[in-house]
């Protein structure tokens, strides 16, 4: 006789094996996304791979997803690699989307087979119509999100959502958070109608700038500073003269070009500029990407604490940037700096 038993055993695991295929096949292979745009995304379910439209977005997707960043918009010089873990300095060049590393060649695209294309930075009509274009004709989900300064924390919380990665997500927008707090208590100790003059010099004449209100300067507003630079008919990117610069007389002057740093102190045309004479003109660190800009994203987190010690020495920034350079380092670079690559960093040649 066949006992109960040897009948029933057979049927629970039967039935354990149909329950555990029903709840496979409840998964669902796709789920929804509202971007920052306000377009409602159709994503895979998990995602693994993913396309950095431009250099702002591959910056953030590196610190909180790095083993998920197909490549990187433009390759790295050397100095710029001994600041990152070998492996993702190694990921391959393949271009963006904006910008100077713009191809327009949608089959490296295509080819490199992500499960998303992210885009981070303006929240604008040419972003929005360039990614429903660049969707349509590669049928490859792509994401527009807020990259302005003051909403980093709330993009890290975007990001975590996204691609699953909450836990980092939560650690990244609490630094955020914390630095806007201590920036915040800096700024309240700065008379309003007396912010530190400044004026962001870029290339190596120092005569193009970035305008009041474009996203390349928009941290000067946080530190109690305000931009020389101000058009109130426009803002991005201008070539102004060297008459202009004299007129507004910067307090200060921040750049990240090495050629006009070193130049700027034996320029007779520079020379009576307050900033000059008081030697108040700073290169800003850029290793392994700009700290005040170049680009404008979440490399600006340890730029503004840089900026707040420059600027107001007095407030105690500067004797912490130290310890917080390595914090931020170790958890948005995934890098453990060394004293000597800290000492690099924060020289202050004159």
């Amino acid at each position: 006789m066949v006992s109960r038993r040897s009948i029933l055993l057979p049927l629970v695991a039967l039935g354990a094996i149909a329950a555990s295929a029903g709840a496979f096949a409840a998964e669902p292979a796709t789920r929804s996304f509202t971007d920052a745009a306000g377009r409602t995304v159709t994503l895979p379910s998990r995602i693994d791979r993913v396309f950095a439209a431009g250099r702002p977005a591959a910056i953030t997707l590196f610190t909180i997803a790095p083993d998920k960043l197909l490549g990187w918009p433009q390759a790295f010089r050397d100095e710029e690699k001994a600041f990152l873990p070998e492996r993702y300095a190694e990921l391959p060049v393949l271009g963006g989307l904006f910008g100077r590393a713009k191809t327009n060649d949608l089959e490296v695209l295509v080819a490199a087979k992500p499960d998303l294309i992210v885009d981070i930075g303006g929240v604008d009509p040419t972003h929005i119509s360039a990614a429903e274009r660049i969707e349509a004709q590669t049928h490859i989900p792509y994401v527009v999100l807020d990259g302005r300064f003051e909403k980093t924390a709330d993009l890290y919380e975007r990001l975590g959502e996204l691609l699953d990665e909450k836990p980092k997500a939560a650690e990244l927008a609490a630094f955020a958070r914390r630095s806007f707090e201590e920036m915040r208590a800096i700024e309240a100790r700065v008379a309003a109608d007396h912010p530190v003059r400044v004026y962001y010099a870029r290339g190596p004449n120092g005569l193009e700038t970035a305008l009041a209100g474009s996203l390349n300067t928009e941290m000067l507003a946080y530190v109690g500073a305000a931009n020389v630079a101000a058009d109130p008919n426009r803002n991005g990117l201008a070539t102004v003269s060297r008459e202009q610069i004299l007129a507004w007389n910067p307090e200060v002057v921040i750049t990240l070009n090495d050629k006009f740093y070193h130049a700027i102190w034996t320029d007779p045309i520079w020379e009576s500029v307050a900033a000059v004479r008081e030697k108040r003109v700073y290169l800003a660190p850029s290793l392994p990407f700009g700290w005040f800009d170049l680009p404008a994203s979440v490399n600006r987190l340890i730029g503004e604490h840089w900026l707040a010690a420059v600027l107001h020495p007095e407030n105690g920034a500067a004797r912490r940037l130290r310890d917080t350079t390595r914090e931020f380092y170790d958890g948005f670079y995934h890098v453990r700096l060394t004293d000597a690559q800290l000492d690099e960093l924060l020289q202050t040649p004159h």
